[in-house]
């Protein structure tokens, strides 16, 4: 009888790890927390949008990560920064026009990056996903692991947690517990993406590059801080998305998109509120993204990629996979490619 692989968690590390070991005599199964799959990666989708409220860009360094778009026969494009972009240093001045040197491009997916994740996930043929399952205990006490859910039980032969390291330790119930060198790093880890909050404001046309102008804003000021044109790769969509101050999460959303306008206005001009929609993503306010358990200030990829991450644990039973534990670009879609591999990798070496 084929060993029993659990997957928590149906973002890029966990369909990739599950697509790397279909096949290899494993019968294989992923839990869900969210109402869909992807994790950080979230992609909206709409008549008139293709917005990321999620992981967004890679470079020409994210090796791995471009390797797996090719093996999946998944284009790529630059992203747009032509023309002149803004900066604003203080609040009493108006921004700056500014040149942004072309040396270091980034890219986006063609089509969103969430077709990553349904590639992915349609070559997953015989691996179950189950959605809205919050996982609340792993008991490792027997021949047989017994996975609780708030909803059901599962059983497997090794757990493979692809959640973000605070998450996993604070809000799930491991038996026997797990050595305390390990709990105490995970509680003081930072998951990026945490405090973000995303905005992206559609249009009808790209009015900034009718006027040679790249779409980009880096704000000293706020509360947007940083601003790219995020229009798709066959320009029918078009958008600007970026960061707003982690700060704005405080005000009503009606507050917030005010704020939000009075800064378009001013850096753009009147054209700037002609969008046709508005999306927002606060991903402190997403529990499978950050424990309510956590609580004080963290450095931005504090204990990413830390050693003990890359341990099994319970007599080679538990494995973690989640891109903070990559010992290569934690946090970023490279870093989930990364820590994907590497766990297949161990894994196969039982």
């Amino acid at each position: 009888m084929n060993k029993k692989i659990t997957i928590l968690g149906a973002g890029l590390s966990g369909l990739l790890t599950a697509y790397r070991l279909q096949n290899k005599g494993f019968d294989i199964e992923i839990i869900e927390a969210r109402n869909r799959i992807g994790g950080r990666i979230h992609t909206i989708h709409s008549d008139t949008a293709q917005v990321e409220m999620g992981a967004t860009w890679f470079n020409d360094i994210h090796i791995n990560f471009r390797n797996i778009l090719t093996e999946l026969g998944i284009e790529y494009f630059e992203q747009f920064m032509q023309g002149t972009s803004y900066y604003e240093s203080l609040s009493d001045t108006a921004a700056q026009e500014i040149q942004i040197p072309q040396n270091s491009p980034s890219y986006r997916v063609a089509g969103g990056t969430s077709l990553l994740i349904e590639t992915l996930k349609n070559k997953l043929k015989a691996v179950p996903i189950h959605l809205n399952e919050t996982v609340t205990s792993l008991n490792f006490e027997n021949e047989k692991i017994q996975i609780t859910t708030q909803n059901q039980s599962f059983v497997a032969d090794y757990v493979i947690s692809t959640l973000p390291q605070a998450l996993f330790i604070n809000d799930i119930i491991v038996s026997p517990t797990l050595p305390e060198k390990l709990t105490d790093i995970a509680q003081n880890t930072h998951t990026w993406m945490q405090d973000s909050i995303k905005v992206a404001f559609v249009y009808a046309a790209p009015f900034w590059r009718n006027k040679n102008y790249s779409g980009t804003l880096f704000s000293n000021v706020g509360p947007i801080t940083e601003f790219y044109d995020q229009s798709n790769n066959v320009l029918d969509k078009f958008a600007l998305c970026g960061f707003i101050s982690a700060g704005m999460e405080m005000y009503s959303q009606t507050d917030r998109l005010e704020k939000l306008k009075t800064q378009l206005v001013k850096v753009f001009g009147q054209e700037a509120l002609s969008y046709t929609s508005y999306h927002e993503t606060i991903w402190a306010k997403e529990k499978q993204t950050k424990s309510t358990n956590q609580i004080g200030f963290m450095y931005p990829h504090q204990n990413n990629g830390h050693p003990l991450f890359r341990e099994s644990y319970c007599d080679n039973r538990l494995f973690f996979a989640g891109t903070e534990t990559a010992n290569q670009y934690p946090g970023y879609m490279e870093g989930a490619v990364i820590a994907a591999e590497n766990t297949v990798k161990a894994i196969l070496k039982l």
